[in-house]
């Protein structure tokens, strides 16, 4: 016999589905008022927001609230608000009354009334909170299931098709990816069957290009297609229906959660149709090859299988030919979006901690002992093995910072130099200091104790204001040895966003994607102390690194943020990368400085063209990027002491 559960969990259980169920239809409908406000946006801002509407259904707010009211964050009452240490209306019990009240509208109170009447008796509350419960389940397999089914029939047609590995479809799709700037590959499959054209997977998506369709369209049109599937790739369209798939299998009774699917299939399909356009496919030929794909070809059994059809396909062809504009999201409406986000987050904060219980004496006592017993020990900063530092009375101009498989050497540099490398700033972000640091010149030779200087954790590094292990390295050597002693300062300065030029996303023919492996290349060579780095013959093509001469830049296997940190010792100002692209680069730049250097007594004259460009024309018209003036926040490392090194 199945035993059944107390009448007092089951109600508990009904309460907090009731609700979840309110809260996230509340936030869905203030996500859709938002949709209205933003109608004349781009759809992409509109899709995220019916994403998060969907989301909120597999997000309780109660867990949040629950967890800040064993936190014990509790707003004071209202005696104890004459300080204004906490808003003065949540000090109103009224208000507080109400906010629970919004938070948890069907009350715990309300449903035991009804299950404790004498007139509804035990057995029968139990069995019909399990007849629902058996509905539900019900309801959320059948689904499930008929989705796997559909998702299994694709699967075994993607498993059957060719792989594609060339032919003008996928040199096409590859030409495409560099315009986006996708820097892994999507695979491409020929397709025997009718199905539409279309994108398979979440983890590793699969282009699904049905055998024949080229022939019955133009090259513009075959192009205008694989841009649409590939602006699903790029934007994890099938991860995120799947999201919501989820969300429709557990609430399914829900017909919101069926609203809402309906809403992201349509502004998903307008976001792709948006950046189709903006990527340079005519609306004419966009609309005419999503016509010819739905005349000739059925659409996907499965919603996260992402194709070119989908919505209301008049409406779609009606947008694509007005080729209407989507304004920019403005001041105010930014403003409006983050205020959303954080409400969002500070409604279930403040509603737990209207309801949190006061922490006792024992409790306060019991944390702070944990925090006793369990201090964390900071790590130590990395350190070189050796140094050896000499000074450089040479003259010569010539200056040599290389980064050799296990050590590190800088020849003929200053202390400002080593200063601007360690803290990857420009000379006018620093600051104070005696004046010889900018004059005399040393020759640095240090060993690694490991002969690597990489940083696990920030190889592929998300924030590349965080110092390498590298560089903490020679920041520690310039405190021992140079007695170094620093603090920072912000300012308000101007700045030079570097953003891509042409509107298509073309790159300039001097900056090209990179082929070679650096992180690989250094790896292989670990532990091979003393071996030299491949030779680079000056003005040539660099492999690995950012080589910088009077009027020239070369670039190797960088990122363009650190092509942009390059640039500022050249424009006077920080350099911020605002492109959007990822990856590594390669990349040529050559222009007439806006002051010709001082040529050292019987150095070779300097390669540079009086007449050619200037910065930044060189930068618009080889590298398709352009420096925008803005204003921003800039770091100023002021030195407070330097001394000079000990020589040996």
């Amino acid at each position: 016999m199945i035993p059944i559960p107390s009448l007092a969990v089951l109600t508990t259980a009904g309460q907090l589905v009731a609700d979840h169920l309110w809260q996230s239809t509340l936030f869905a409908g203030a996500a859709s008022g938002l949709t209205l406000i933003l109608r004349r946006n781009r759809a992409q801002v509109r899709y995220w927001l019916w994403m998060a509407a969907s989301a909120k259904f597999l997000v309780p707010f109660a867990a949040l609230a629950a967890a800040v009211s064993r936190l014990g964050w509790r707003w004071p009452a209202p005696a104890a608000q004459s300080g204004g240490a906490f808003p003065a209306f949540l000090a109103v019990p009224d208000v507080a009354v109400l906010i629970d009240a919004v938070g948890r509208p069907f009350t715990q109170s309300a449903v035991r009334s009804v299950a404790d009447s004498p007139a509804t008796p035990f057995q029968t509350m139990a069995t019909l909170f399990l007849l629902l419960a058996v509905i539900w389940c019900s309801g959320v397999a059948l689904i499930v299931s008929t989705w796997y089914l559909r998702w299994r029939r694709i699967a075994r047609l993607v498993r059957q098709a060719s792989p594609v590995h060339r032919g003008p479809e996928l040199d096409a799709l590859r030409r495409l990816e560099a315009v986006t700037g996708m820097t892994s590959p999507t695979p491409m499959v020929f397709s025997e069957t009718s199905i539409e054209p279309g994108v398979f997977g979440i983890a590793r998506p699969v282009v699904v290009w049905p055998r024949g369709i080229t022939e019955r369209l133009a090259a513009t049109e075959v192009e205008a297609i694989l841009a649409h599937e590939l602006c699903h790739v790029r934007r994890r369209d099938n991860l995120a229906t799947s999201v919501h798939m989820l969300v429709q299998a557990v609430w399914w009774f829900h017909p919101l959660v069926w609203w809402l699917g309906a809403r992201l299939v349509d502004e998903r399909e307008r976001a792709c149709d948006e950046d189709v356009v903006r990527l340079g496919s005519a609306p004419q030929v966009y609309a005419e090859s999503i016509l010819k794909a739905c005349w000739y070809y059925v659409e996907s059994p499965a919603s996260c299988v992402a194709g070119v059809t989908g919505s209301d396909l008049r409406e779609r062809i009606e947008r694509i030919m007005k080729n209407q504009c989507a304004d920019r999201l403005n001041g105010w409406r930014r403003l409006l979006l983050a205020a959303a986000a954080l409400a969002s987050f500070a409604t279930p904060i403040v509603i737990g901690a209207i309801g949190a219980p006061e922490l006792g004496a024992d409790s306060a006592k019991a944390s702070a002992a944990f925090a006793q017993a369990s201090p964390q020990s900071a790590a130590p900063d990395p350190a070189f093995e050796v140094a050896s530092i000499k000074l450089n009375n040479s003259g010569d101009g010539r200056v040599a910072i290389q980064n050799q498989p296990g050590r590190f050497v800088a020849t003929n540099v200053t202390l400002r130099m080593l200063i601007r490398n360690a803290y990857q700033l420009q000379d006018f972000q620093i600051s104070g200091g005696p004046s010889w640091i900018g004059s005399d010149h040393f020759d640095v030779v240090a060993k690694m104790d490991n002969g690597d200087v990489r940083d696990p954790l920030s190889a592929e590094r998300q924030d590349p204001t965080r110092p390498t292990r590298l560089q903490l390295m020679i920041r520690a050597l310039l405190t021992e040895r140079f007695q170094l002693a620093v603090h920072t300062e912000t300012k308000e300065l101007p700045v030079y966003a570097l953003v891509l030029a042409r509107n298509d996303g073309r790159l300039g023919p001097e900056l090209r994607r990179s082929d070679t492996d650096c992180a690989a290349l250094v790896g292989s060579a670990r532990g091979r102390e003393g071996v030299p780095p491949p030779s680079q013959a000056s003005g040539g093509n660099l492999q690995c690194g950012i080589r910088v001469g009077p009027g020239t830049l070369s670039v190797g296997g960088a990122s363009l943020s650190q092509l942009a940190n390059s640039l500022s010792m050249f424009t006077g100002r920080v350099v911020l990368d605002r492109t959007g692209l990822t990856g590594t680069f390669d990349a040529n730049l050559t222009w007439t400085p806006d002051q010709m250097p001082q040529r050292p007594p019987g150095a070779p004259e300097l390669p540079i063209d009086p007449n050619g460009p200037s910065l930044f024309t060189a930068v618009r018209e080889q590298l398709g990027l352009k420096l925008d003036s803005q204003k921003g926040p800039v770091e100023i490392l002021v030195i407070d002491r330097a001394e000079h090194p000990t020589q040996d």
